[in-house]
């Protein structure tokens, strides 16, 4: 197994991100007790978790459909919504950024398919 270990660019390159993650994460948290009639977010919660996966899922397909059309703004513009109902999703299941963060730092420095065959997931590749 590779060393899980972050180089300094590695680290500097995240630390950034992840501020404006949590400040928003707080901020969708918040809005929670909002009135669904004055704030989108508190809609969304208003609504429940299918609902929330449900156009957490039609926000996914319009990245996919930007990416296809090679339209990089609408792809950051659609990334953008994607990632907001991502932490509603989160928020709503009681999922915290840092959890994420935790599981995406264990699977730093493996290989995609030794991970996903950890899992249960990716046949071993076939050997030549």
């Amino acid at each position: 197994m590779a060393s899980k270990t972050k180089t300094p660019a590695a680290a500097a390159a995240v630390a950034p991100d992840q501020h404006i993650i949590d400040e928003l994460f707080a901020t969708v948290k918040r809005r929670r007790r909002a009135s669904p009639e004055q704030s989108y977010t508190a809609r969304l919660f208003s609504r429940g978790r299918p609902q929330i996966a449900k156009k957490l899922g039609e926000e996914a397909v319009e990245v996919v459909v930007a990416a296809l059309a090679q339209d990089k703004k609408a792809l950051i513009s659609e990334s953008g919504d994607l990632f907001f109902h991502l932490l509603v999703l989160w928020a709503e299941a009681g999922v915290k950024p840092d959890q994420v963060w935790k599981e995406l730092e264990r699977r730093f420095g493996i290989s995609g398919i030794a991970e996903k065959q950890s899992r249960g997931g990716a046949p071993a590749p076939a050997k030549p």
